[in-house]
């Protein structure tokens, strides 16, 4: 086990105990208090656990505020745009919650390089110069050398090239950055093991440790960017984000060079999926989460996607958030019209990448379309 899975242990984070319940329902608006009173941006564990609390609720506005002059501070009134690009909806996993497990019966689809080229192209076209390379559990296809040669293509029309897909090894990464990929995003899904297994029955992905240990592998290499969330539904939001904390901090501290952020997707209605969840989260919950992370993380991106509502975007787009995907397809081939192939989640805003950027800057924001050149990453500073 790597270090951070013997310190959620260790301190029980990864088991949704009464120990953890208790002490969130022990903190009196005093508490609160004394740490919005306190300068924004440190992290500790006691800290995050009073603003994740129920009784930081009636604190919420004051808690927004806070957090969009910290914003401001360490980011400027700016907002990256970015664009998922999804190259197959094969997966062989087990995951309950999702439309592209093995056991869903539809016609699968897998890009080829050529085929996913044209819809970079259309996202270029669109003014994108940050994408996101998505994938389900699918190594038989999405393979280390597809991946470096689509980079080698994408290179020359972006400036980052991200990716979300199923965990790899360190050499499959060193290979990964080296071909230009400067980012790795990767959800744990819940930090609880109980809740995971259960979610998580079968197949590569039902090995918690290996998922766990996974970031600490792309941030040895050097990637800029390491993304990490929940699954927001699965369990209790609260006690995930002590967890996702731990990680995040742990992270910052063991690989400085990066820039670690935080995503927040939450469940939504996918093929074939009729699981009753427990923990679904509202929008009240959902912003506290957001502004009690941004308010202990001061340098943690923020990242929102089409999977929220409009309304909600423009509002929180207007207090910490860093960083939007804008006109989104979850299906491969989507941008260039393959209407056929299934979708991993619906989307929620369905606005196209003008109609977001003109809300951002309406909102007294600049819409980032591009912040660095790839040519940043030729030499990189490694942490160890």
């Amino acid at each position: 086990m790597a270090e951070i899975g013997t310190t959620l242990s260790q301190k029980q984070l990864d088991t949704h105990c009464d120990k953890w319940r208790d002490a969130l329902r022990s903190v009196t608006s005093q508490d609160v208090r004394k740490e919005l009173d306190a300068p924004s941006g440190c992290y500790s564990l006691d800290r995050l656990l009073a603003f994740v609390s129920p009784a930081a609720e009636e604190s919420l506005e004051e808690m927004a505020q806070a957090a969009h002059a910290l914003t401001t501070q360490r980011f400027g009134r700016t907002i990256q745009l970015y664009a998922p690009l999804y190259l197959s909806n094969f997966c062989d996993g087990t995951c309950l919650y999702c439309g592209y497990k093995a056991s869903n019966k539809f016609e699968r689809t897998r890009l080829t390089i050529a085929e996913a080229l044209v819809d970079a192209d259309i996202l270029a076209s669109e003014g994108f110069r940050h994408i996101l390379l998505v994938t389900g559990h699918d190594p038989d296809f999405i393979t280390t050398e597809y991946l470096t040669a689509l980079t080698e293509e994408l290179k020359t029309k972006f400036s980052s090239i991200s990716v979300e897909i199923y965990p790899m090894s360190g050499p499959d990464y060193v290979k990964l950055f080296e071909a230009g990929i400067d980012g790795v995003t990767l959800y744990q899904e819940t930090y609880d093991r109980k809740t995971y297994a259960r979610y998580h029955p079968a197949g590569a992905k039902s090995d918690y440790d290996y998922r766990l240990d996974t970031p600490d592998r792309f941030g040895r290499v050097g990637m800029r960017r390491i993304g990490l969330g929940v699954l927001l539904g699965l369990g209790d939001w609260r006690l995930e984000s002590l967890a996702l904390a731990e990680h995040a901090d742990y992270l910052m501290k063991r690989y400085w060079c990066s820039q670690v952020s935080f995503s927040f997707p939450r469940l939504r209605p996918a093929l074939n999926v009729c699981v009753e969840f427990e923990h679904l989260v509202s929008d009240k919950n959902l912003v506290q989460m957001i502004l009690a992370l941004r308010l202990c993380f001061a340098d943690a991106g923020i990242v929102l996607s089409t999977r929220e509502r409009a309304g909600l975007r423009d509002n929180l787009a207007k207090i910490c958030v860093t960083r939007m995907s804008a006109g989104s397809k979850t299906n491969p081939g989507g941008y260039s019209g393959k209407l056929d192939s299934a979708r991993q989640f619906e989307i929620d805003d369905k606005r196209s990448p003008g109609e977001v950027a003109a809300m951002i800057k309406s909102a007294g924001i600049e819409a980032v379309w591009k912040d660095w050149d790839a040519t940043f990453n030729e030499k990189p500073a490694h942490a160890h």
